[in-house]
């Protein structure tokens, strides 16, 4: 690909396919995409939460923070068990365990972990009620200690491991970050921001940074790159549409400055 006019090609860094949700969007909009898979996604061996899922009635709650949560739910569970309510964190979530069938009995008006607990709490008494979360192996303690905190007892189990993406072509990143071209850089996790850092080295990472304006999902994404130094757009609302919407209102502008 060679680079857009006035740069405006997008990269994404999330672990989709280039007919994913986010690129998918974001060429809808007329935007170029280049995908830097930075995070790779692998199902966690299944024993640990076959045993968990297996006592699932006596489970209150069963709370999903993630599509790759409800990927390793529902293959081994493809009906919801009855008496357990479910919790999401954002609309994309929710979206996915609606098309399996699944029920979505709380959804936060934000999409992060914070504003599900808050949720929780506004539900009323959780003392002693049992909650699974099926999590990431890099899954934050937002969570499990809020919802401890209000007095559940909360049954994390790993359920993905998250770790970094061997089909990342360091060599060609680098090679568009001394060229040019790039108009903005989306990240949909922390996860993603680690693992590109890492793959392109502080240096190489930084200098895309200070040219390309990096565009956050959530406070959460947003905060693992002010760490860093590096001051992200934040998405409208936290979800891939608001992602790819705010990466597209954001080069309109940039390209009204020319």
């Amino acid at each position: 690909m060679t680079p857009a006019v006035g740069g405006t090609v997008v990269v994404v860094t999330r672990s989709e396919d280039a007919d994913g949700p986010l690129s998918s969007e974001l060429r809808h909009l007329g935007l170029p995409v280049l995908l830097w898979p930075a995070v790779g996604v692998e199902m966690a061996e299944s024993g640990p939460l076959e045993a968990a899922l297996a006592s699932g009635e006596s489970f209150g709650w069963m709370v999903f923070a993630s599509r790759y949560a409800v990927a390793a739910v529902t293959q081994l569970m493809p009906a919801a068990p009855a008496g357990v309510r479910i919790a999401a964190v954002g609309q994309a979530t929710a979206q996915v365990l609606r098309q399996r069938g699944w029920p979505v009995d709380l959804l936060p008006a934000e999409a992060n972990a914070a504003a599900l607990v808050e949720a929780f709490a506004s539900q009323g008494n959780l003392t002693d009620v049992r909650v699974l979360f099926p999590a990431s192996s890099r899954a934050l303690p937002t969570i499990a200690a809020g919802l401890t905190q209000l007095g559940a007892q909360v049954v994390q189990v790993e359920a993905y491991r998250t770790e970094s993406s061997n089909s990342l072509d360091v060599a060609e990143c680098r090679a568009w970050i001394d060229r040019g071209g790039i108009g903005a850089v989306t990240f949909a996790s922390p996860s993603a921001v680690d693992e590109l850092e890492h793959a392109l080295g502080k240096d190489d990472f930084d200098r895309l940074l200070a040219a390309s304006p990096a565009v956050a999902i959530g406070p959460t994404t947003a905060r693992a790159l002010t760490d860093r130094g590096h001051t992200p757009v934040l998405a409208d609302s936290a979800s891939l549409h608001g992602l790819a919407q705010t990466t597209h209102r954001l080069l309109r502008l940039t390209d009204g400055e020319r």
